[in-house]
């Protein structure tokens, strides 16, 4: 990424921390429907601890776990799901999470595998008038503080599929990004979880890291 374009964006994020007065946090959605929204327990707090100690960001070492239902739910900006199965949200979750999407909020939504088809369905609930988009490879978010010249890393095998990033937008604004067949949450989790090789798990805290980023500053 270009150093000038970085420093910028650094210093739009350290303004709006100081506006705000709160540190940046991950707020993990648990959702309904039977789907194991508590999957990968240390993924998150790894993430966090490496943004923490590789980057700038103030980021609250705590990680939040909050229903679309909560009063608290507008005190997250940075939204996370995960989950092999089925993923089921009310018409009260779904005007949450649209509303509040569309005020600035944004979603990583990483398929651990098998929550691919309920997840598209339910955001089609939120966004009936948006289609999914792939993110090519020269797209910023894998290039915005890591450069990733891949994109999204592969981390597990499951059916011989490659790893996809697609996005929803509210115009020019990523809205909502879904990390398909790559599974970064398994690469964030402690490293005897799944003993991956240690420049996999780097790739996967890495794309973390830009998720983050690029939802902060773009």
């Amino acid at each position: 990424m270009n150093r000038k374009k970085m420093y910028k964006q650094f210093f739009i994020l350290i303004f709006a921390s100081i506006l705000s007065g709160q540190n940046f946090n991950i707020a993990r959605i648990h959702y309904s429907g039977g789907g194991d929204w508590y999957a990968d327990p240390s993924s998150l707090p790894n993430l966090i601890n490496f943004i923490s100690t590789q980057t700038n960001i103030k980021i609250d070492q705590n990680e939040y776990k909050i229903k679309l239902t909560s009063e608290n739910l507008y005190n997250h900006t940075f939204l996370y799901l995960t989950g092999h199965g089925n993923i089921r949200f009310n018409d009260e979750e779904v005007g949450a999470l649209r509303k509040h999407l569309l005020k600035g909020a944004f979603l990583h939504a990483d398929d651990n595998y098998g929550m691919h088809d309920s997840f598209k369905r339910e955001m089609k609930k939120v966004f009936p008038e948006k289609d999914w988009v792939e993110l090519p490879i020269d797209h910023p978010i894998y290039d915005c503080y890591y450069n990733l010249p891949n994109g999204l890393p592969k981390i597990h095998e499951h059916n011989g599929k490659g790893p996809q990033g697609l996005g929803l937008f509210d115009k020019d604004r990523l809205i909502v990004f879904f990390t398909y067949e790559s599974d970064l949450g398994d690469g964030w989790e402690d490293s005897e979880v799944h003993n991956n090789p240690e420049v996999l798990r780097q790739s996967a805290l890495q794309m973390g890291t830009n998720i983050v980023w690029y939802s902060l500053t773009q």
